[in-house]
């Protein structure tokens, strides 16, 4: 029992389903009962098997209708259940009213007496019946591991203190009636038999003389059999008075058990059966579970494929944003780069503004040292600005070609914007006639002039030299 976490019992009913659903342990307590009329579905979540079912096993059970099956009993020597299965299925063509290959078959062992035979109920199907009936059940998406008959919990639930006759009489006259033999503590005789109405109260009366008659034949009908009747107060009301005028003595009556407390007992009997003998035939059961197994595949597959699909669903998505944000950000960077470029063109703009007001200082400047540095032998004749060089020209008598070279050297050491002016060469020409016969040379000189910005470059310059 300890292998199944659930176990659901389903009785299939002319107008509609009922489902107890145990939990497998204890007692069986019980978890939830479903009534559906026909048409409605079963909850899928109390009888379908899923992945859960791997470590939480359900055990689904489904009660045969008693209509059309045939119960036996024979006493066999005590062995163990696999050679108690192969003694009986020996016997199977004096026991079965159909051919065996037309049969479903299971056992029920009793408990039996030290020394004694053992007492075995054999339960036989017509398999045309099982596979109608589990055709209709999978219409209904329930696949059941057991079949089981509930007039046998129905019979190993009664109290057996005495030897006679058990009739088990239902409150619906079509139902089948159980009628059980008890002598010396032993199942000698058992038989289900069609449903009856008082109004036919003589069929039940003439079958039940002549299982009587079989048993005083075979030897285990040995004294007057005391009469019991397992039925509910109504039906018991209107019965007992006619099997105590057949029998000639009070009836003992008791109260069959409930359809709650019956689905109990099958539940625990069928979780403690495990893997044995069942009504349900092998194929079915084996296909059941490959059905199952392959549903576990698919889902499994398919939890894969929605799994794919939402990460390439994610991936895609994300691959938008992250476009989207590249697209965003070359646009950010284009509308920055088109800044930049603006501002590179207005630094430089203001750079070159700067540079040639410096320029044009420094180009004052020169021009008020070039003045105030002049001798007054030597003439300036012009001064040139042009692309920050300053030329200056004039003329000086030839007796005074030493103020020229003073006026030269005063120059180069004049700052401009902080840095002495860079001069080239003293150039001068041939003497020429002057006023009054004087002769007069022609000279020249050019200075670089550097702007404040360009001051470091030129001091740099001027270390290295």
């Amino acid at each position: 029992m300890a292998r199944w976490n659930y176990a659901n019992v389903l009785d299939v009913r002319p107008d509609s389903r009922k489902l107890w659903q145990f939990s497998a342990s204890g007692n069986f307590p019980l978890v939830r009962e479903v009534t559906s009329r026909n048409g409605e579905g079963l909850p899928g979540n109390l009888v379908a098997k899923n992945w859960r079912s791997i470590w939480q096993p359900k055990l689904n059970i489904a009660w045969l209708p008693s209509d059309k099956i045939f119960l036996r009993v024979v006493q066999l020597p005590v062995a163990d259940f696999a050679e108690t299965l192969a003694m009986v299925e020996m016997q199977l063509e004096k026991l079965s009213p159909l051919p065996v290959g037309q049969i479903v078959w299971t056992i029920e062992i009793l408990p039996k007496r030290a020394g004694e035979l053992q007492s075995i109920i054999v339960v036989i199907v017509p398999r045309s019946l099982v596979e109608e009936f589990l055709g209709q059940l999978e219409t209904h998406g329930y696949l059941p591991d057991r079949l089981e008959v509930p007039l046998l919990d129905q019979l190993l639930a009664t109290e057996v203190r005495d030897e006679g006759v058990w009739i088990y009489l239902s409150d619906d006259p079509e139902t089948p009636c159980l009628v059980a033999w008890w002598y010396g503590g032993v199942l000698h005789n058992l038989t289900l038999l069609p449903g009856v109405d008082v109004t036919e109260a003589h069929r039940l009366r003439d079958q039940v003389s002549q299982m009587a008659w079989a048993g005083e034949l075979e030897g285990w009908l040995t004294s007057q059999p005391r009469w019991h009747l397992v039925a509910t107060q109504e039906t018991a009301a209107l019965w007992e008075p006619i099997l105590s005028e057949w029998s000639g003595q009070t009836v003992v009556t008791a109260p069959p058990v409930d359809a709650k407390q019956l689905a109990t007992l099958s539940a625990k009997r069928a979780a403690r059966s495990g893997g044995s003998a069942s009504l349900l035939p092998p194929e079915y059961s084996t296909r059941y579970h490959q059905r199952y197994i392959d549903r576990l595949w698919m889902r499994g597959m398919g939890a894969l494929v929605i799994l794919y699909l939402v990460g390439v669903v994610i991936y895609f998505s994300a691959l938008q944003v992250l476009n989207y944000q590249l697209n965003s950000t070359k646009k950010d960077v284009a509308g920055l780069k088109k800044q930049h470029t603006e501002a590179v063109q207005l630094q430089e703009r203001v750079r070159i503004l700067e540079e040639q007001r410096h320029l044009k200082h420094a180009a004052l400047d020169s021009w008020k040292a070039s003045s105030d540095l002049l001798p007054q032998e030597l003439t300036l004749t012009q001064i040139n600005f042009q692309n920050s060089k300053l030329t200056v020209y004039g003329t000086v008598p030839q007796d005074s070609m030493s103020k020229l070279t003073d006026y030269y050297e005063s120059m180069s050491k004049v700052p401009v914007n902080g840095a002495p002016m860079k001069l080239s060469t003293l150039s001068s020409s041939t003497p020429r006639p002057g006023p009054g016969g004087t002769p007069i040379i022609s000279w020249s000189f050019a200075c670089e002039i550097y702007s404040a910005a360009s001051q470091p470059a030129a001091k740099k310059g001027a270390k290295k030299k």
